[in-house]
């Protein structure tokens, strides 16, 4: 049997210090082949097996190489009370025994003098010095790479040669470090000996535990020099202050397909899997694919539904540590990544990331199917499921399964009535940031979504995005009878039915069909009278809100769209944008025949069908044919009597 690298270091430090203290008092051995033996061995003595149980953790019985039947002058046994381990000394000393008893009492009488740190053993104290002076007298022959251990050498010389010396029995996989294959091993025995005081959750690795701890006291033990920045793990620390490339800007791994470069290969590695579509790793429970270890992670989080992470303030829970710092910014305001460009702020790293392609215009995400490119992964992937239809996230309470995670728990909140999110300005509260962000531009004014093409600026992105589509003529659904063009797949959806006749809303007291749900349900007011929207200046009553704003503009008289060159005003903004055709003769859609300008797609898809005489709009009651589809639904009202 063999000792573990613990015990074999135990042992070296024992027999150290016991010959330095013997020369130090001019006593020489009775024997001299103990000590010539141990030189020549390396410092690797031999051991006899004992067959009782060593509680110290080792199974051998420590004793030199010698002759016990042969008594030798001024040498006797001293045997451990603790733990039964056997020791030769010399008749004038008892430091083996001494330094051994170490390991029981956790005696540390070596203390550095720098930092004050104490150790049992003075080859510890020696070996720590180093920290401090930056000595490393232990270079490998192969990389160059220095060490101030000698265990730390060995260690790093099973890199090259690939020894794995530490095998598991029960899956016989192989370690190249002892403590590994103690941890490995508790991964089938499911041991967690590590349990956190204050929440009980239990961890098999130590220095998991640890860093845990940390997520509950918030210390961030390790500082950076050059910027003052600190990190509550050593990994993060590493990464951050790695060949300092975070102050220096450096990024020698560069991806060969797309040009990005970065600092890390771990991020290289990652990247590169955008464009293989490789996903390695698997969830043990439902058998999902993943590119990234850490979303791997949090994704079986979601089978269990544990959320160890909670806010002090409000009480949210999370399931993973990222998400919680993130939320907590929520609360403090702390944005501490500064756009160099702008000088916009965010609160996360990777929101300062997406914006910085703002600027440059980068869009390393592509899609395989359709071949449209994106600036976000996160976009990118809810995309891709607009091709598969797929939608992961399901509502436990009525089983409605959504294709993105914010929607999913936008909806959770109608049941729960959870409104977390409230304005700083007039206290109204919210379920969804968005919503609350998009509120707040109503007192502030702001309207970050400036037209390039016209200088027309937005407060709202959707309301930009349908905005460029009148310049381009183009959207991710486009119509393949008309060429309307829509950003949302629901308006296109409801659009489609205008050409097939589709009515799949029936009225329950009338039977009448209807294309589009908000039809029906302002319909269905017809039968119950129902109007909840009353004027105050006349008593007119009305069945939806919209229909009341436009109303109000009767009595007080607002036009609050005016055209710069006549200075007529306007009631409504499309009004003014067909006006502005006739002084400018230009718009965003022309006809290529007789160079007449429309305000929009579908507009100049109509003045078309007057050159070609088509007439794709056709009534089924009276087989009627239109070339505007807004002529047809006038129509079909004769039908049915509105």
């Amino acid at each position: 049997a063999l000792l573990n690298p613990t015990q074999k270091k135990l042992y070296r430090d024992v027999m150290q210090e016991t010959f330095r203290n013997l020369a130090s008092v001019g006593t020489k051995w009775d024997d001299d082949d103990i000590e010539e033996q141990y030189k020549n061995q390396g410092g690797k003595p031999r051991f006899s097996e004992r067959k009782d149980h060593n509680p110290c953790g080792g199974n051998f019985n420590l004793i030199p190489p010698l002759d016990q039947n042969k008594k030798t002058p001024g040498l006797k046994s001293c045997e451990c009370s603790v733990c039964g381990q056997v020791f030769m000394h010399h008749s004038s000393l008892n430091s083996s025994l001494k330094i051994h008893e170490r390991s029981h009492t956790e005696e540390k009488p070596y203390q550095c003098k720098q930092c004050g740190k104490a150790f049992s053993y003075y080859c510890s104290l020696r070996v720590h010095g180093r920290t401090h002076t930056g000595e490393k007298p232990y270079e490998c022959k192969q990389c160059g790479k220095a060490f101030s251990c000698h265990e730390s050498i060995q260690t790093h010389e099973r890199i090259h040669t690939g020894e794995k010396p530490y095998q598991c029995k029960h899956c016989e996989k192989a370690y190249r470090y002892h403590s590994s294959l103690r941890t490995h091993e508790r991964s089938h025995t499911g041991e967690k000996p590590y349990q956190c005081k204050q929440c009980g959750k239990a961890f098999q690795c130590k220095q998991t535990f640890r860093a845990h701890e940390r997520s509950h006291g918030g210390e961030k033990p390790y500082e950076c020099k050059q910027c003052g920045k600190g990190f509550s793990y050593f990994s993060s620390f590493r990464i951050h202050k790695w060949h300092e490339r975070i102050h220096t800007g450096e990024k020698p791994y560069e991806c060969k397909r797309c040009g990005k470069a970065f600092r890390y290969h771990h991020n290289f590695q990652k990247h590169e899997r955008t464009h293989t579509g490789e996903k390695p790793y698997r969830c043990k429970h439902c058998g999902k694919a993943l590119s990234s270890l850490r979303y791997c992670r949090i994704h079986e989080i979601t089978h269990t539904g544990e959320k160890p992470y909670k806010c002090k303030q409000c009480g949210k829970a999370f399931n993973c540590p990222s998400y919680f710092i993130k939320h907590e910014r929520t609360h403090s305001g702390l944005k501490p990544y500064e756009c160099k460009q702008c000088g916009k702020a965010f609160s996360c790293a990777s929101y300062i990331r997406r914006h910085e392609r703002t600027h440059t215009g980068e869009k390393p995400y592509e899609c395989k199917k359709c071949g449209k490119t994106f600036s976000c992964s996160s976009s990118f992937r809810k995309h891709e499921r607009t091709h598969t239809g797929e939608k992961p996230y399901e509502c436990k309470q009525c089983g409605k399964a959504f294709s993105y995670s914010r929607s999913f728990r936008s909806h959770e909140r109608r049941h729960s009535g959870e409104k977390p999110y409230k304005c700083k300005n007039c206290g109204k509260a919210f379920s969804c940031p968005n919503s609350c962000r998009k509120h707040e531009r109503t007192h502030s004014g702001q309207k970050p979504y400036v037209c390039k093409e016209c200088g027309k600026a937005f407060s709202y992105l959707a309301k930009f995005q349908r905005h460029m589509m009148k310049h381009t003529g183009d959207g991710p659904y486009k119509c393949k009878d008309c060429g309307k063009v829509f950003d949302c797949p629901n308006y296109f959806h409801c659009h489609e039915r205008t050409h097939s006749g589709e009515k799949p809303y029936k009225c329950k007291e009338c039977g009448k069909a209807f294309s589009f749900l908000c039809c029906r349900q302002i319909h269905e007011k017809s039968h119950t009278g129902e109007r909840p929207y009353e004027c105050k200046q006349c008593g007119k009553a009305f069945t939806y809100l919209s229909s009341i704003r436009k109303h109000k503009r009767t009595h007080t008289g607002e036009k609050p769209y005016e055209c710069k060159e006549c200075g007529k005003a306007f009631i409504y903004p499309s009004n003014v944008q067909r006006h502005m055709i006739m002084h400018t003769g230009d718009g965003p859609c022309k006809c290529k025949d007789c160079g007449k300008a429309c305000d929009c797609p579908s507009s100049l898809q109509a003045h078309k069908n007057a050159h070609t005489g088509e007439k794709p709009y056709q009534c089924k009651t009276c087989s009627k044919a239109f070339s505007c589809s807004s002529s047809f639904q006038s129509h079909e009202k004769t039908h049915n009597g509105e």
